[in-house]
């Protein structure tokens, strides 16, 4: 029997405490961190962050005014830098010519039309759309990534081959909507899998192996 959600995310709480996610000093720096954390870890990411905070253009006017050569220098620590730029580029250019910059206005919009107008920039994938709607615009949308799809599957929670889509709704339709909690059940369940639920896991210290099937996971990740 699967355990409620509000008890998972109790024993998430009580091990690990508030997680201050997602750390950024602006939604604008919300939503370059989204693009920056693809394929890297966070400690990365800060460090292509403070340059560009030094270079003074964390907003979508300054940063849309750079050279491609110039935002790739700068956010190359965090690792496929030309592959991020160009990535970046389309997210400022959709701003720009559709909101001028303006994300009060970028905001303004309902949770679908966004989330479609996102996923429609080429290299905006889910997880990076559910991030910006999520962190930076403060809407009740679930992230899940691949420590939610190991978290759930060695649990048997849900199917080893369950999409984005079914793990997403396997949150939102047993939690209130509610921000705070998808923002804080969401980094809970990052510093589990960082910590515990790996490719080569570490159940038994982890504050969930009480929930594992009987004879534990039984799956090469």
């Amino acid at each position: 029997m699967t355990p409620s959600l509000h008890d998972i995310y109790q024993a998430l709480w009580e091990r690990f405490g508030p997680q201050n996610w997602w750390p950024g000093e602006s939604p604008f720096e919300v939503i370059v961190g989204a693009v920056l954390v693809q394929n890297t870890a966070w400690k990365n990411v800060e460090r292509a962050i403070d340059q560009l905070r030094a270079a003074e253009v964390l907003s979508p006017q300054a940063m849309a005014q750079l050279h491609d050569e110039e935002l790739a220098e700068l956010i190359r620590p965090a690792g496929y830098y030309r592959l991020k730029t160009r990535r970046l580029r389309n997210l400022l250019n959709y701003l720009v010519d559709h909101h001028e910059g303006d994300l009060d206005r970028l905001f303004a919009q309902n949770r679908e039309t966004l989330r479609a107008e996102l996923l429609a920039i080429n290299g905006v994938g889910p997880e990076t759309a559910d991030s910006i709607l999520l962190y930076a615009a403060e809407l009740p949308v679930f992230v899940v990534d691949t420590y939610t799809h190991r978290m759930l599957a060695r649990h048997g929670w849900i199917d080893y081959d369950a999409d984005y889509h079914q793990m997403q709704e396997f949150f939102e339709n047993q939690l209130e909507a509610d921000v705070s909690l998808f923002n804080e059940f969401h980094a809970l369940i990052v510093r589990v899998g960082h910590l515990y639920c790996r490719k080569q896991p570490k159940c038994e210290e982890c504050p969930l192996c009480d929930l594992l099937p009987e004879g534990g996971i039984v799956e090469p990740w």
